[in-house]
């Protein structure tokens, strides 16, 4: 028997119940990976008090960290780009220099599945120094059936290697590539469906996601791999209203979609389906942030319909190559003006919920799966006050 009481801390179980679900000089107990109770210290229960002890002094504990949105497996980097674009370089002449996402998926379908597993273990353990215990990784860089499956496989390996939780999202309607240029429907035929199913088939796939947007998939095409998703009984989310209003997330929400993300051109027909079938709406600072975009997503109106908000960083070559969720929780606070406390539940339990997780992960309560975070700081919104500052003491992760 695994059994071990933290004792002497601040303990934010993130529940709805309070500001935090903050216990003041609480306690947590452990066993054999999942919490058996949590509460005050001053009524921790008689057993509890034999078991091993381990003294926090007045520490902050969390639910570990999720990171329900990352492209974390590809191929080489677009540093280039970067430079210039700040040299005053357009999208379209990036795009004539080889640049943009084609170099991505070039770099990709270049490296084997081993290659991609190196190169996304350094991106991967800053995460984890970072108290993540989830994380969820796309394909969508490959765009061939057998690059497609190789970043999928890939991304199942870190958990392997790593103590983390992963889950793996299909996503071969991220872009047409070279050879279908023009020809969204025949890659679409040819491609992208043919892979999903074999993916399903492999057991390398937990949900599967589409990028909805005039440069990426129209709604009718989205809809396509989303049927095919409910035939194989997989459950669906999107990257929807990014950078106009194709009504992406109102189609997500009619297949009751996990999530649907960026949302900066989401209107008030999109929050409310996205209410009534309670899609989670995932927030992406740092492509906000790289892209110095100036539309907003609509704070306010998810607020005050209730739709849960998550919080993720997008990691990935080209429009956040961002590998500290910390720093997403600053950005969304100063970038998007949500508050501390709304920004780490988007990191805990409505990333959780983004993931379908929310009966595992997400919150200290009894019965869950024992991700903890133990940090050096006195109350939880120093984790979203601080940039660039790691105060993590200890991760625990329950299922180790």
């Amino acid at each position: 028997m695994n059994a071990k009481v933290f004792i002497n801390a601040q303990i934010a179980t993130m529940t709805p119940s309070s500001p935090y679900g903050l216990i003041p000089n609480g306690a947590i107990a452990v066993l054999n990976g999942k919490i058996d109770w949590v509460g005050s210290s001053s009524a921790l229960p008689m057993k509890y008090q034999i078991w091993e002890q381990e003294d926090v002094n007045q520490r902050l504990i969390t639910p570990a960290l999720i990171d329900c949105h990352t492209h974390l497996i590809y191929g080489g980097n677009r540093a280039q780009e970067f430079e210039m674009r700040l040299q005053g370089a357009s999208y379209e002449d990036i795009a004539l220099a080889g640049g943009g996402v084609v170099s991505t998926v070039q770099q990709t379908r270049n490296l084997s599945e081993d290659q991609l597993v190196q190169t996304a273990l350094p991106r991967l353990d800053h995460f984890i120094a970072e108290g993540v215990t989830t994380l969820e990784i796309k394909s969508g860089y490959g765009l061939t059936i057998d690059d497609e499956l190789k970043m999928l496989r890939a991304a199942r390996r870190l958990q392997t290697l790593r103590p983390i939780r992963i889950k793996t999202t299909f996503l071969g309607a991220h872009a047409v590539p070279q050879e279908y240029k023009g020809n969204a429907d025949a890659y679409l035929d040819e491609i992208c469906l043919p892979a999903l199913t074999q993916a399903a088939k492999e057991g390398l796939v937990d949900a599967v996601d589409a990028f909805c947007e005039t440069i990426g998939f129209s709604p009718a095409q989205v809809q396509r791999v989303f049927a095919l998703s409910k035939e194989l009984n997989l459950p669906v989310k999107i990257h929807a209203e990014q950078l106009s209003d194709q009504k992406g997330a109102i189609l997500a929400a009619s297949f009751h979609a996990l999530s649907a993300d960026h949302l900066e051109y989401l209107s008030l027909d999109g929050i409310e389906a996205m209410k009534a079938s309670q899609t989670v709406a995932v927030l992406l600072p740092g492509a906000f942030y790289t892209l110095r975009e100036t539309q907003l997503p609509p704070i306010d109106g998810l607020r005050k319909n209730g739709v849960p908000m998550a919080i993720a960083s997008d990691s990935n070559p080209g429009s956040s190559p961002l590998t500290s969720l910390l720093l997403c929780l600053n950005m969304a606070c100063t970038l998007f003006r949500m508050t501390p406390e709304e920004a780490l539940t988007g990191v805990t339990r409505h990333g959780a919920q983004a993931l379908g997780l929310s009966d595992k992960i997400g919150t200290l309560e009894t019965g869950k799966i024992a991700d903890l975070a133990i940090w050096n700081v006195e109350h939880p919104n120093e984790l979203a006050y601080r940039i660039g500052y790691n105060p993590l003491i200890k991760r625990i992760y329950g299922d180790a």
